[in-house]
């Protein structure tokens, strides 16, 4: 780290200098029409997921590698990473003809560690998290008289991380209002933040993080660094414990808002995404669109401008299914309910007909599970699609009018992640049962 600390004049000098276009290319600004006119804003999707490693770290990495020594670089590089510095690092290796070994979380998606290793990099797999997998590689550097390539707390790094921001305001000259950034250790947004406060100061910089893995967040209302105990691993691309201390320092003195947004909300957001570009974001790469969603709900903005940077889109093709499920509850188009109804007959006929007589538009049932529990009750487990956000509380209350117990589970984590599964097992007045598969027309 310089002596001095960087100002955004120093910053902008170096992203213009920036050595980046050798590996990189100046990625798509594009409308997301369906999102914009859903949520009554313009929304622009700058697509870092067209890199050639389907991510924009390549970027920071290449201008890091880009200014090392001939010697340096004859010694090799080291980084760690959850997968796309890896790639950046290793690609970067490469392209300068050095040696590049890659320290990555066991939790990194195959598909990461199996692009690392298809570029040339030496991959070596230590913790559960990027700072776990950081503080092996500092013991292998000193071991072997590598040169660390740090994955968001060097100027170089942030330097090539700004050219994003760059290109966004010459792809972009009218009106921006504000720029979504997701953030892990903060090299992105510290690389954004410099170049539009020295350029456009009046456009906001909003930085995004998961609710269970938000860092900056932290340290920025604390005024230091705060170290998480763990982080959630959903979005492993941002699960960092502890930030930067230079992107600390920047994200506090030029990061205008932070928001944290949930895995709900990220399932939704690749769907918004995949909707407007029919291309599959990995969930750190919807962060900035789900963000952007829930600032309109909470500010009811109109009219207004925003940029979202789509920072990658290497996910494993086995997590598609989870999102699938975890979107419609992510946008409240699916709700959830336990009911209890009463072991007598004609009232699992009740219900039935209750469900299709709910007000508002005609739904669908997304998930239905019955269980006979006692000789008094049997429990229902059931999904149903719905039109509007905090529709699910009405519909308890109309189940509970009408004589039967209810409980809301759409924004219950066990239910979503869980119950829905576990819904059965055995009954002492199940005798004789016989379990049977029946397949109903898709049709009212």
């Amino acid at each position: 780290m310089p002596d001095q600390p960087l100002t955004p004049a120093d910053y902008l000098k170096k992203i213009l200098n920036a050595r980046v276009y050798d590996v990189a290319v100046e990625s798509a600004l594009e409308p997301a029409r369906a999102l914009g006119a859903r949520i009554g804003n313009t929304v622009l999707l700058k697509r870092e997921d067209q890199q050639p490693v389907f991510s924009f770290k390549l970027r920071g990495a290449y201008n890091k590698m880009a200014h090392l020594s001939p010697e340096q670089l004859a010694r090799g590089v080291i980084c760690a990473s959850a997968g796309n510095h890896a790639q950046g690092v290793a690609l970067g290796a490469r392209k300068l003809g050095t040696r590049a070994v890659i320290v990555m979380p066991v939790t990194t998606p195959q598909l990461k560690i199996d692009a690392v290793r298809a570029l040339g990099g030496e991959v070596q797999l230590h913790g559960d998290s990027y700072s776990d997998a950081y503080l092996f590689a500092t013991e292998l550097q000193k071991r072997e008289g590598l040169t660390f390539v740090h994955p968001f707390d060097d100027p170089e790094v942030i330097a090539g991380q700004g050219t994003i921001a760059m290109e966004i305001l010459r792809q972009h000259q009218g009106r921006l209002d504000a720029v979504f950034v997701a953030i892990g250790g903060g090299g992105l947004i510290s690389g954004v933040a410099n170049y539009i406060k020295a350029v456009r100061p009046e456009i906001r910089v909003i930085g995004v993080q998961m609710n269970d893995s938000d860092a900056m967040a932290q340290s920025v209302a604390a005024q230091q660094r705060v170290t998480l105990p763990d982080v959630g691993l959903f979005s492993d691309g941002t699960a960092v414990k502890l930030v930067g201390e230079e992107t600390f320092r920047i994200s506090r003195e030029l990061v205008d808002e932070f928001i944290t947004v949930d895995t709900d909300a990220v399932c939704a957001g690749i769907k918004d995404v995949f909707i407007d570009t029919r291309s599959i974001v990995e969930p750190a790469g919807a962060l900035a669109v789900a963000a952007i969603k829930q600032y309109v709900e909470t500010h009811g903005t109109q009219g207004e401008t925003y940029a979202a940077i789509l920072c990658g889109a290497n996910m494993n093709f086995d997590r598609l299914r989870f999102v699938a499920e975890r979107a419609e509850v992510g946008e409240e188009r699916e709700a959830l309910f336990a009911v209890t109804i009463p072991e007598e007959r004609g009232s699992f006929r009740r219900f039935c007909e209750l469900v299709g007589q709910l007000p508002g538009a005609t739904r669908n049932v997304t998930e239905f599970n019955y269980r006979i529990s006692d000789a008094r009750e049997a429990h229902v487990f059931v999904g149903l699609t719905t039109t509007r956000r905090g529709e699910s509380t009405t519909i308890a209350e109309t189940f509970r009018a009408h004589g039967f117990g209810a409980l809301d589970l759409t924004h219950d984590e066990l239910a979503k992640e869980h119950v829905r599964y576990m819904v059965g097992g055995r009954s002492g007045l199940a005798h004789d049962e016989r379990l049977l598969r029946v397949v109903f027309p898709e049709r009212p």
